[in-house]
């Protein structure tokens, strides 16, 4: 043989390998597993997703009922007094609420801090609703740094939580440790 037939012989042969190998079928069948396998994960993916929106929203309200949170104010409010002597026996701030059902929620939240200056020691808080029924509930151990206070409405005795009218925070002269000075007041909010 000679060397152009050897090359000849030689191209036959791959290039018969190589088209024999493109024009077979499993590649085609190759093609169709990797369809397949891709519409699998992307169905998995989609299913996954649709199942953690529907777990996530059908448990949503109740990570919402037990984290609602109702807030009066937005910045601290300060109450100054002095009772006893000469003064009035009783100072008191008393802030309206806006219409608001609050028979949803099941406690009263504030923040308290009394001022070096003076400090009451302990607060009494009244709220009122529109058919005048007054609850109130006495905070004690107030000090000069902040401290959270929760009220269960358990504790206070309304029998209409759904027309609250207002809410007073009251300085006795009989409960106070000073009689002249100032309570700050802040997070007032309804929560469950």
């Amino acid at each position: 043989m000679t060397r152009d037939e050897i090359y000849d012989h030689l191209a036959k042969v791959y290039l018969g390998k190589r088209e024999s190998v493109i024009e077979t079928k499993p590649l085609r069948k190759k093609s169709h597993v990797w369809l397949v396998i891709n519409v699998v994960i992307t169905s998995f993916i989609l299913a996954s997703v649709v199942y953690g929106l529907t777990a996530f929203l059908t448990k949503r309200n109740d990570l919402l009922k037990s984290r609602v949170i109702y807030s009066l104010n937005n910045s601290p409010i300060r109450l100054f007094y002095s009772v006893g002597g000469d003064y009035p026996q009783v100072k008191d701030l008393t802030i309206p609420l806006p219409v608001v059902d609050v028979s949803k929620f099941s406690r009263i939240n504030l923040s308290l801090k009394g001022m070096p200056n003076g400090n009451p020691g302990m607060l009494k808080v009244v709220l009122t609703n529109e058919r005048e029924e007054k609850a109130s509930y006495y905070l004690q151990g107030i000090k000069t740094r902040w401290q959270d206070y929760s009220i269960s409405f358990d504790e206070l005795n309304l029998t209409d939580w759904k027309s609250l009218k207002d809410i007073s925070f009251v300085v006795e002269a009989w409960n106070a440790e000073q009689l002249n000075g100032s309570v700050l007041v802040d997070n007032i909010s309804f929560s469950n």
